[in-house]
């Protein structure tokens, strides 16, 4: 199916967002949408699958003028999209989120819709168990549930929003392997993203936006150095890795042993110290998430103790950790971070100590733009959080943390963000460490944990490595050792044995 799109524009307030978009994808092709932060990329696949409407501009498939009211208008028609974060009900089982949005009146036939689901399942190699609840899948197996579920649906137009993001290297090479399936099949493949490398490794074509113009196209094989420059107008490069001087203790932990309804952490024994960076590195679901939040006191370890500074604040709740300088950043930034419906001023007085009784409204837009332009936050102090870019929103995360602050936990700090964004989060991270911070930080990004880690712990199968030397391992030692192998070899040299 061919998809066109004709001088779309959308505006949002006085943000021009898409600006006159006019772009031709043919079927069976695997199309590349690529720009930073806030360029306009998830607002025209929205218009597209029609959670959103264009203000001006046409859709057309194989030539034909549609009209998309709804994301059921959008299915009608073929064209259906999975979201970075997949639109599913956790607390149901795979089944029943299979059938959601099928037509067939109340009591849809489940028998035949599990026939239907194992057949897809096992035509792309998804090992899926209908009768699992959704609560229990990595994000990656949620993103297979989303696609079988679009295909059942009829989805003939599969538009795929920053899919990558919070998954492993394995699940990639399946998602990326499905997709090339389905090209071949002559479905039209929409691909959203900020990654260079993916949109190389998959696409036949790409579309680069920039500030909501359409700035140019380009077929495989890309030079990257000029998708870099119509992305961001300037060539973007990564500094080197400059290590800060560590200071005393910020977190010891003794004999640490952390459970959830998956797995059981085995004892850890850590010290970090101030100024020092630690990368969590792992395949999702093997213990970074329980561990990150035992260290905040969001979750009480089974055993052992956790010592912040000088004070032991075993099995105390996550206020008592905020007190002593323990900040925590979540991977849900609209669930967990921020607040939908407030804006970044009300968010920014929600953070602060002791208000009294009145607010000084006046005062809290002046911090605000202080924070904004300090921050970089393309927003103003009106702005709800959840009308920001995925960009802006961490930015505003960061800006809400106390200073100062002895230890920061992060869970996925730069997901889905551009390069750009990478480098400016990070600097901005680093200049906490230069002032005594230490910081743990969980990532999917095997490139980002060497680069910016002093030292690595890997997760695997509720084992927890020793601390390794991110200066001397590389990408590929770490993809190896988050797979389970060479873990005997590696630790027996430091004292430590694994069977």
């Amino acid at each position: 199916m061919k998809v066109e799109l004709k001088a779309i524009h959308k505006s949002f307030g006085t943000v021009h967002a898409n600006n006159n978009i006019n772009l031709a994808i043919q079927a069976g092709t695997i199309q590349g949408i690529l720009g930073e932060n806030g360029a306009g990329k998830s607002t025209l696949m929205k218009v597209l699958s029609g959670f959103i409407q264009e203000d001006e501009g046409k859709i057309l498939l194989d030539g034909k003028p549609i009209s998309v009211r709804s994301p059921a208008d959008a299915i009608q028609h073929g064209i259906g999209m999975l979201h970075q974060d997949p639109l599913d009900f956790p607390p149901m089982r795979i089944i029943d989120n299979f059938i959601v949005g099928r037509e067939g009146g109340v009591f849809p036939n489940k028998k035949e819709a599990r026939k239907d689901f194992i057949k897809l399942a096992n035509e792309f190699d998804f090992a899926l168990d209908p009768e699992s609840y959704v609560d229990s899948l990595t994000v990656g197996e949620r993103q297979q549930l989303e696609i079988l579920r679009l295909l059942w649906l009829g989805v003939r137009v599969l538009i795929l929003d920053e899919p990558t993001t919070g998954i492993s290297a394995l699940q990639k090479e399946k998602l990326f392997a499905t997709l090339k399936t389905l090209a071949k099949q002559g479905k039209t493949i929409i691909f959203v993203s900020h990654k260079l490398e993916d949109v190389e490794q998959l696409c036949n074509q790409v579309a680069v936006l920039r500030q909501g113009i359409l700035v140019g196209e380009a077929d495989a094989p890309f030079e990257i150095d000029k998708l870099v420059e119509m992305m961001f107008s300037k060539v973007i490069s990564v500094e080197a890795k400059q290590p800060c001087p560590f200071g005393n203790s910020a977190l010891s932990l003794h004999n640490f042993v952390v459970e959830d309804y998956r797995l059981r952490l085995e004892s850890v024994d850590l010290t970090l110290r101030a100024g020092e960076v630690i990368g969590l590195a792992g395949m999702e679901g093997s213990g970074q998430r329980p561990f990150l939040r035992a260290c905040a006191g969001l979750l009480r370890p089974t055993q052992g103790k956790v010592i912040v500074g000088e004070k032991d604040l075993t099995g105390k709740p996550y206020l008592a950790y905020k007190n002593h300088g323990v900040g925590f950043l979540p991977a849900s930034r609209l669930e967990e971070g921020l607040i939908p419906g407030l804006s970044l001023t009300e968010h920014f007085i929600l953070a602060e100590k002791g208000q009294g009784m009145f607010i000084d409204r006046e005062r809290w837009e002046r911090e605000t733009k202080e924070r904004i332009t300090s921050f970089n936050i393309r927003g103003t102090p009106l702005s709800p959080v959840e009308a920001l870019s995925g960009g802006n929103q961490q930015r505003a995360l960061l800006a809400l943390l106390n200073s100062p602050l002895s230890l920061i936990l992060l869970e996925h700090p730069t997901r889905g963000l551009d390069i750009e964004s990478v480098i400016y989060i990070w600097g901005k991270l680093k200049e906490r460490c230069r002032q005594g911070t230490a910081i743990i930080f969980v990532s999917a990004d095997l490139e980002e944990i060497l680069q910016y880690s002093d030292r690595v712990l890997v997760f695997f199968s509720g084992r927890v490595s020793p601390p390794l030397d991110a200066s001397a391992t590389s990408v590929e030692q770490l993809g190896q050792l988050i797979g389970g192998k060479g873990w005997a070899e590696k630790f027996e040299q430091q004292g430590d044995v694994y069977a």
